[in-house]
């Protein structure tokens, strides 16, 4: 059976559903010690009412945090991993970010065909010094060899659009 034959939902988890999340986060062989629902926002992905995937975006001011982006070996290559990027930057877009950040070393060209672009670690830990996964970065001190990026979801000030009449 292929994705396309089956039902797929996207949807914002509960509380309940953190044990979820975490079980798909191990099962794709990510770290799950600073994962938390506290300031944070996350969705599952089902597939014929079976989890197969999550994002979670964690939330400073004006700025979110994109983590814990996982989709089951199964279920990757078709798409589910897009919606749950999509679904997290619209998100970001309505709570009114001006930018959304990730860490990602081997992922870099995938988060580049959604506009992101490299920047400092420590331009990260500035715009979300509160975030656990920067404070997890810096408690441990990973986050210095971490690769980051950005993407602006929002016009920075005083960079509007054209149209402007003068």
């Amino acid at each position: 059976m292929t994705l396309t034959d089956m039902h797929v939902k996207l949807r914002q988890a509960q509380p309940e559903d953190f044990s979820t999340i975490l079980d798909l986060l191990a099962r794709c062989g990510l770290h799950t010690a600073s994962v938390t629902p506290q300031g944070s926002t996350y969705w599952i992905a089902e597939l014929d009412g079976v989890p197969g995937g999550c994002i979670g975006l964690e939330h400073g001011e004006g700025v979110s945090l994109v983590r814990s982006t996982a989709v089951l070996p199964d279920a990757r290559s078709q798409g589910l991993g897009r919606a749950l990027v999509r679904s997290a930057l619209t998100h970001a877009t309505l709570r009114g970010d001006r930018s959304v950040y990730l860490f990602s070393e081997e992922a870099g060209d995938y988060w580049r065909r959604f506009g992101f672009v490299p920047v400092t670690a420590a331009e990260i830990s500035a715009a979300l010094p509160d975030a656990p996964q920067v404070h997890s970065g810096l408690t441990r001190g990973w986050i210095a060899d971490e690769q980051a990026w950005r993407l602006d979801v929002q016009p920075q000030e005083g960079q509007r659009g054209g149209g402007e009449r003068g």
